[in-house]
Order: structure tokens, then sequence, then C-alpha cells
């Protein structure tokens, strides 16, 4: 079995956010008897700082144990650091896949891994991703655009150009949603998270990029957020207005079906409806472990979909 949606933060990770404490206002607090520390960064989007996000031998154990033969790893999205300047983003993305490359090449058989890139300098994620795929990562992971940049504006078309040369995956992992209304009741994460997915999946769809980038392999974390179950909508509005359907050659249902996703749903009838939508060779299995609503171990084998998006 396959695990697309993992995450991890290697020892030379850990030193860097250490060594750079004070610059990206880094603090490990102790929250909870019985619970690990929890990392925050810059204020923002806290954790509990697991043992398996830290120590591979846990990681690898747990992986074993779940019955996953095979994990992707990730970087965790509390670490794109796209709120500081150039220097520190490109700094700690060339720390992170230099680090996850390494593990990757001394434990092949069980982990990849995607990297990540300073996605606020397009130009300069052009040559991390270059990198990191001469290394042996499989793509890179990203966020859902910036504060005033969705992923489908010019501004990220060198990217999405590379990537396209590279036949990457591109792995949009959202971060938590800042709207005020949802500071209440975990919201943030509950919603707020699959929200942000939505947004910026239908964007990229109603933007025929994958027209325009064809060999890129997009993957959206969460069973593309609430997407799928809106795509009737979608075809309706592409039936009415012109501004919905001008960039596309067909309507958004069959784009649909041109993205890949993950299992990372916890509602089996979920996932079938997903499923059915998009078809099994584009659904992976995921768990989104070791964050608290993993699914663990991921749900399915969904090997058409594994092949499909490995090959």
């Amino acid at each position: 079995m396959y695990d697309f949606h993992t995450h991890f933060i290697p020892a030379d990770v850990i030193t860097w956010l250490r060594d750079n404490q004070r610059t990206v206002n880094a603090k490990w607090i102790k929250k909870e008897e019985g619970k690990d520390e929890f990392l925050v960064v810059n204020e923002k989007w806290g954790f509990e700082l697991k043992r398996a996000f830290i120590d591979e031998h846990k990681y690898l154990a747990d992986q074993k144990n779940a019955g996953v033969t095979h994990s992707v790893i990730s970087p965790i999205p509390q670490l794109f650091m796209y709120d500081f300047p150039e220097e520190i983003t490109l700094d700690i993305s060339t720390v992170y896949n230099q680090s996850l490359a390494k593990w990757t090449k001394q434990d092949s058989e069980s982990i990849s891994a995607l990297g990540t890139v300073p996605l606020t300098n397009p130009n300069k994620a052009v040559q991390v991703l270059e990198e990191a795929m001469k290394l042996g990562l499989k793509g890179v992971i990203i966020g859902p655009g910036l504060e005033d940049q969705m992923l489908s504006d010019e501004f990220f078309t060198p990217f999405f150009e590379a990537a396209n040369q590279l036949n990457a995956i591109v792995f949009i992992h959202p971060l938590l949603c800042e709207d005020p209304r949802l500071k209440r009741r975990m919201m943030p994460n509950l919603i707020g998270v699959p929200w942000e997915t939505t947004v910026c999946a239908t964007d990229l769809l109603l933007s025929g990029i994958v027209d325009q980038f064809p060999n890129v392999k997009i993957l959206f974390a969460h069973g593309g957020g609430f997407l799928p179950y809106q795509i009737g909508r979608l075809d309706k509005g592409y039936e009415q207005w012109a501004l919905v359907s001008s960039k596309l050659k067909a309507k958004p249902s069959e784009y649909l079906k041109r993205f890949w996703y993950d299992t990372v749903l916890w509602n089996q009838d979920s996932l079938d409806f997903l499923i059915k939508s998009v078809g099994e060779e584009r659904v992976v299995p995921g768990s989104d472990y070791p964050f608290d609503l993993c699914v663990w171990p991921p749900t399915g084998k969904q090997e058409k979909a594994v092949r499909s998006l490995l090959d």
C-alpha cells in the first residue's frame, strides 16, 4: 500500500529552526501533560510536534505497523515560510530538500519525497524545483497561492513551465484559512482547510492551466476540498457564462478528471463519490500522517492511481 500524503521534519530542519529561532519567531511550547511540545512559527498554525514528525525510526516503524509499504513524504505547510523575506524561504527550502533527498536515498524502498520551494519568487522556485528533482525528489508541495496572488496568475507561469518540462508532481496543500468568521470551534481546520483547496482548485480548473501545462501532475489534498461535490454548479455556469467557459475546451466536470486527489476524507461515501466523479486512476491513497486529523492507515490501495501519478 502507498501513502501519498505524509509529513516529516528532518533533523537538519529542526537545527535550522533553532539557529534561526529569533528570525522566524519559532517557539516550542508545552501545552498539556501527556502531549509533546507544540511548535509555533511566527504566531501561526501551531501543532503538536509528535515524535513521528521528527524521528525517522518512529516514522518508518509506524508505517510498517500500518501496512504501508511505501510513503511519499512532504514538508509541513507550517514551514513553507511564504510570509518571510525571500532569503529565508530559499534557505529553508534548500535545507529541507537536501535532507529529504538524503533520507530517501537511504530508504528508497520505503519512502519517496516531495520538496518545497520559495513560491514568493517563481524564478527562484524554478531553480529549487530543478535542483530538487536532480536530487531524486518527485516534485514539490506548495500552498494554494500567496496572499495577493492566485496560482493561475501569470506571476507563477515560470514555475509551471518548469514543472511541465520536468513532468513534476505538484502537490497543492492548503494553509489554514484566516477568515475571521472561523475563529472558533476548530473551524479553520475543519472547514477552512478544504475551503482553501476548493478556491484554489476551482481557479486552476477554470483557468485552463491543464491545457497550457498538460505534463504537470497536480495533486489536491483532502479529496479536492468541496469542489467535486459542487462540480454540477460549475458545469451549469459553463453553460451560462462566458467568464466560466472562455478558457476551457470542455465542461468543468471533464477537467475535474485531469487532476489527482488523495483519499483523506474520513468517509467512505464521500470517497466513493469522488472516485465515481473523477475515476479510480485519479485518486491516490493518503493519510495526512502524523497530524491529528489523519486517516491512519490510508484508505484503499488505488493501484491504478498510484501508477498514473508516478508514471
